[in-house]
């Protein structure tokens, strides 16, 4: 975050004075010497948001894939990655989509990986009170308003925790930490502040994770894809209240 002098207006009066404002530029993705896409996004979790879009894309399939990344912070931030087999780029590349609202996020229309079937099951007061935790915790978020949080949380409590500029970022981010410290994603919940459209679920499916709570909408064709895939798409919740738009069977009464 940076300080920077405003003109502040009230009602008829205006005053110099400050306000905290968050730092954007562009993370320009660079696999094998070949430039691949370049990221709007926040200079935090670089190694991070680089692994988890390779994975959300489906540029690689597990962390191995990876064999080098470096990160360069100088004038201009770049994430120069070495994989093991670059075929899957060759096929991808002719196959981009343009993700809805704002155009932060880069997907690739990748193939589906299966109907999502784990028996999953969670009280409704548990995913309360993980939500009131996740709302608690983006400390920019309360300096700027200007960013989205995303978190990969167990059933009592967030594992991982990250945030930026744009919503596809910020999950990306979680799920680039989560494969780096090995993190097990059939039986955890990702949240996030972000509204949910068809092209967050490609990515939460390609985790293989059964449940995305957001306390934000939910769009129509993200609610057809959670159900083909078997993925539970939560939506508005709250500390009190949620709307479950997919298998609802997993979110059970409080004990």
């Amino acid at each position: 975050i940076k300080t920077v002098k405003i003109i502040k207006v009230n009602e008829n009066d205006k005053e110099i004075t400050e306000d905290v404002v968050v730092c954007e530029g562009t993370l320009t993705l660079k696999i094998n010497n070949e430039e691949l896409a370049t990221i709007l996004c926040m200079p935090y979790d670089l190694e991070y948001l680089t692994i988890g879009f390779l994975f959300t894309t489906g540029l690689i399939k597990k962390i191995e894939d990876i064999n080098k990344i470096e990160i360069n912070h100088d004038k201009e931030w770049v994430a120069c990655v070495n994989l093991k087999n670059l075929d899957s780029i060759n096929e991808l590349s002719y196959k981009r989509l343009y993700p809805s609202g704002g155009g932060s996020g880069i997907l690739f229309n990748n193939s589906h990986r299966g109907k999502i079937t784990q028996e999953f099951k969670i009280e409704s007061k548990n995913i309360n009170s993980l939500m009131n935790k996740f709302q608690k915790k983006s400390e920019i978020f309360f300096k700027t308003g200007a960013v989205h949080s995303a978190a990969i949380a167990d059933k009592q409590n967030i594992l991982i925790f990250k945030e930026d500029i744009g919503r596809h970022n910020a999950i990306d981010k979680v799920i680039g930490c989560g494969l780096k410290q090995n993190i097990l994603f059939e039986d955890k919940i990702m949240l996030t502040t972000g509204r949910i459209p068809s092209e967050i679920i490609l990515k939460i499916q390609r985790c293989r994770l059964p449940v995305i709570i957001s306390k934000a909408a939910v769009t129509n064709q993200a609610i057809k894809l959670a159900n083909d895939i078997g993925i539970t798409l939560v939506g508005f919740a709250r500390a009190n209240g949620m709307n479950i738009y997919s298998l609802e069977e997993r979110i059970i009464k409080n004990g």
